[in-house]
């Protein structure tokens, strides 16, 4: 197994907290905290001002913990993987809400790179469903972008939460899922952005 001391820390942790042990989840938390600011800060980059912040992100996350004591956690990269996940479930509901309340308003625009250039912009919501699609398509490979690029884990982490969770994966085929998935994604959202 590929874990470290500080992998097993926190696993530990986080197996104390899945058995009751609140004061677990309180030392666990600065140990992962930077990490998740980093992941909230990849959702929330190039976002609208307006928006979340990344310490607001990682909050929101944390108050959604209840729901996550059950889990039983194999490592910090699940732990993160998971994380990911609820963070984007979190930016994507706060984009739907903004827009609801009016029609095109509060579509949160985002570049491709993170960087704001004059290139298309993509919202929120369209990456969201098009990563849906790609979920439907080649569920391995959607996963695989939540890890890789929101999760912020390497292709290794990445290969051991999904060898955790049943579907065993080796480091190179994360690392083809992902080129694929990243080929997948731009021709599904640059065809939506033809259409437009």
């Amino acid at each position: 197994m590929l874990l470290s001391s500080p992998d097993q820390s926190v696993t530990q942790l986080l197996a104390e907290w899945r058995a009751g042990s609140d004061a677990a989840l309180d030392r666990v938390i600065p140990l992962l905290y930077e990490e998740m600011r980093r992941i909230a800060t990849m959702y929330l980059r190039s976002s609208n001002p307006q928006t979340l912040q990344a310490t607001a992100l990682v909050h929101e996350f944390f108050l959604k913990t209840p729901g996550l004591r059950e889990v039983e956690w194999e490592n910090r990269s699940q732990f993160l993987g998971t994380a990911a996940k609820v963070m984007r479930n979190i930016v994507v509901d706060q984009a739907r809400r903004r827009a609801a309340g009016k029609r095109g308003a509060g579509l949160e625009r985002v570049t491709t790179t993170g960087i704001p250039v004059e290139e298309p912009l993509l919202d929120v919501l369209s990456v969201d469903q098009a990563l849906g699609r790609l979920e439907v398509e080649y569920p391995r490979h959607a996963k695989v972008v939540e890890l890789l690029f929101f999760g912020g884990l390497t292709a290794e982490e990445s290969a051991q939460v999904l060898s955790a969770s049943g579907t065993g994966i080796s480091t190179r085929t994360v690392e083809r899922d992902w080129r694929f998935a990243r080929s997948w994604l731009f021709n599904e959202l640059y065809r939506e952005l033809a259409h437009k």
